[in-house]
């Protein structure tokens, strides 16, 4: 491959069709690292909202590290993967106390903070601080794969590596952060998964892939495990009775769970929502008002907005509330 003119296609084409994007109009390492956060496992079109209110509420590290875990939580409901949250405000906080609010330009540095893997650390420095950092991602995972004609699994270690190699030969010692966004819009908006478009592609001439549908190679998938999750809605004139949870929504307030598998009352809401490789089946029944333990608290309705609730446990409690 002429890798000079595979960078030359590639960029006039993401000069004219790239797309606009609010972390891209800045080169401040912390709104950057927040679009990369936010942006794991969520679509950039369900991101946008999130991230200009988390930046008006946090703008800083300083501000996110004096936040209570409580208003963090509060500020992510609805992106989900609540420890993406979690991470992000603990670095927040290192980053703050140990290195007086600014994030490593080091990138084997950044990495050593929660939740910044090779990939994050390798983000904040090509678009923050322009260092030639190579950038493997779902986008341009699928790109590389194609473009070399990869046959082995790329979330295996051997492809995996394969795919950082590739990765780094094609990228430019200058501008690498112009070239990795470009990289990752053909990715998002040709070589799509399932809907390749050929025919358009600036860099079509490079490709090896004979099949582009069949690549990028993966192992196979677990198998979704299903799971049903009791919980009892307890309400008493304009008040609801919620838990702080210490499992899976830690330090956010559900229904309290029932332990009983089964109830003599119908179930009043009923809903499924997926967590990793799990379907889970929400079930919320009556129960009788009773004393609060330890680790619950009864909340006004008015109150509900104000506090951390996972996006289930939420719309169980618009629902019956509504009734």
């Amino acid at each position: 491959m002429d890798v000079v003119q595979f960078r030359s296609a590639l960029l006039r084409w993401y000069r004219k069709n790239g797309r606009d994007l609010p972390w891209r109009r800045t080169r401040d390492p912390y709104a950057i690292l927040v679009s990369e956060i936010m942006l794991q496992q969520t679509q950039v079109a369900t991101v946008l909202p999130f991230y200009d209110a988390w930046l008006r509420r946090f703008p800083n590290f300083e501000s996110l590290a004096r936040a209570s875990q409580s208003n963090v939580l509060h500020a992510w409901q609805g992106l989900g993967y609540y420890a993406r949250a979690r991470n992000l405000h603990a670095a927040a906080k290192i980053i703050a106390r140990d290195h007086a609010g600014n994030f490593p330009r080091d990138i084997a540095q950044s990495q050593e903070l929660p939740g910044i893997g090779r990939y994050t650390a390798n983000a904040v420095a090509t678009f923050a601080f322009d260092q030639s950092a190579p950038l493997v991602e779902a986008n341009t995972a699928r790109v590389l794969a194609r473009i070399f004609n990869m046959r082995r699994s790329i979330d295996s270690s051997i492809g995996r590596e394969k795919l950082w190699r590739h990765a780094t030969e094609l990228l430019p010692r200058r501008a690498a952060a112009l070239f990795n966004s470009a990289l990752m819009d053909v990715g998002a908006l040709i070589c799509t998964a399932r809907a390749p478009k050929c025919r358009s592609c600036p860099v079509q001439k490079f490709c090896r892939a004979k099949d582009p549908l069949s690549l990028p190679r993966k192992k196979s998938r677990p198998k979704v495990l299903r799971h049903t999750e009791r919980h009892a809605f307890i309400f008493r004139r304009d008040q609801i009775l919620l838990e702080k949870s210490s499992e899976r929504w830690r330090n956010m307030w559900i229904l309290p769970p029932l332990n009983a598998t089964r109830s003599t009352y119908r179930a009043l809401h009923i809903a499924q929502f997926p967590f990793t490789n799990h379907r889970i089946t929400l079930a919320v029944f009556p129960a009788a008002i009773r004393q609060r333990k330890a680790n619950e608290d009864w909340f006004s309705i008015r109150a509900l907005d104000s506090i951390p609730i996972p996006s289930p446990h939420r719309r169980a409690i618009v629902d019956l509330v509504a009734l």
